[in-house]
């Protein structure tokens, strides 16, 4: 069925049904294999629908890398300050005489007040990490202050590096605080050409209309499917991210069945938004590659899939931080970033991966440390989605500072 239909499906297969174990949903194929390569907007590039992101990828891991290439995966996405550098120099070990049937994207995080000299001298330390002259989509990183899209700076470098041949089109990645604000403006001026933003069922106002009457949270991101359709009328490309609503894969799997699991459901979900171009996802093991690329090909959502996303939101959606609502803005008189502490508690908790946490944590400086000499009382009732963040930031700087 379509995402149209698909939403408007009888109660039966509402909150009740969705609470059961799985029994309808096609088997993935024995090996995963890409099956759907989509044109990324204007930039006319084709790349592999559920394609590699290398946020937690560490040094040795050549293997995955190739692995994940012989399985038709073309689009490796990457950064500067993924694992300190050390993801970059992996995927460039690996694709090595490969670079022809790529496509290779990497990011930067440039502030408002960062000159364009030190944005290329980051760049040119990409380039050589990943062994290669040009990089073929260059994102400004994790954007949540639109000053940063606005830095003459930042336009300036980006004009240079294409002219020097070492970039071939710009992008914004975004997932916290004022994502829609900086989107709008990036898109209003046609100053990127892709945009990578979290973007799950999770956050999608349409899956929550079902269950107003079963859970006592909605969505609050109303404006990011608006966003996404924006970017696409104009023909800038849409890839997502954050795509598993926090990933607590082993919570799901009593209730999958036939070979389809929770992580492909969410992709479909994704992938049947006709506004959405393709997802990136961690790939840590082998066999994470042949569960994700399950879903490869997909444009609809399958039988059973409500069911899976209905009983991981009801299980999961109370303790879930929607980074990017940023409802608890300003809550803090100390400035402790409430909303980037509870993402970084979720790559611990959810992701259950702690060095990547607490490299993540060590960029928010002080982080929550205020939060260890505080009452609470400021943030008790700041998360709209019921989370009480005054009982999560503290032990969050406990476990990762």
């Amino acid at each position: 069925m379509d995402r149209r239909s698909f939403l408007k499906t009888s109660a039966v297969t509402g909150a009740s049904a969705g609470l059961l174990p799985l029994h309808q949903a096609a088997a993935s194929p024995t090996r995963g294999e890409i099956q759907s390569y989509p044109t990324l907007g204007r930039t006319g590039l084709k790349i592999a629908d559920i394609s590699f992101g290398s946020g937690r990828l560490n040094a040795g891991e050549e293997a995955l890398v190739l692995d994940a290439f012989d399985r038709g995966i073309n689009y490796f996405d990457t950064a500067e300050m993924y694992s300190e550098g050390v993801a970059e120099t992996v995927i460039g070990n690996a694709l090595r005489g490969k670079r022809d049937q790529i496509v290779l994207a990497s990011k930067i995080v440039a502030r408002a007040r960062d000159s364009k000299a030190s944005m290329m001298e980051i760049l040119n330390g990409s380039l050589k990490r990943l062994r290669t002259d040009y990089i073929d989509i260059y994102f400004n990183h994790a954007v949540n202050d639109v000053g940063r899209m606005k830095n003459p700076e930042w336009g300036e470098f980006v004009e240079r590096a294409k002219e020097q041949g070492k970039i071939g089109y710009v992008g914004m990645s975004g997932h916290a605080g004022r994502l829609i604000q900086c989107l709008d403006y990036s898109i209003e001026h046609d100053i990127v050409d892709v945009i990578l933003v979290g973007y799950n069922f999770g956050q999608d106002p349409a899956f929550y209309e079902r269950f107003t009457s079963g859970f006592d949270f909605v969505a609050k991101q109303p404006d990011l499917p608006r966003a996404i359709a924006d970017a696409k009328q104009k023909g800038i490309g849409v890839i997502a991210m954050k795509t598993l609503m926090g990933a607590r894969l082993n919570d799901m799997r009593p209730y999958e069945s036939g070979g389809a699991t929770y992580a492909q459901a969410a992709f479909r979900w994704v992938l049947s938004n006709p506004n959405v171009d393709a997802l990136i996802i961690s790939m840590t093991n082998h066999e994470d590659i042949d569960e994700y690329l399950g879903a490869s090909g997909s444009t609809e959502v399958a039988a059973g899939d409500f069911a899976l996303l209905g009983r991981y939101a009801h299980t999961n959606g109370a303790s879930y931080c929607r980074h990017a609502c940023n409802d608890c803005e300003g809550a803090c008189p100390y400035g402790v970033p409430i909303a980037d502490v509870m993402r970084t508690r979720m790559y611990a908790t959810d992701y259950e991966d702690l060095p990547f946490a607490k490299r993540e944590y060590a960029m928010l400086g002080a982080g929550a440390g205020a939060c260890l000499s505080c009452d609470g009382q400021p943030c008790q009732d700041s998360c709209s989605h019921g989370l009480d963040v005054s009982q999560l930031c503290g032990p969050t700087h406990q476990l990762l500072a």
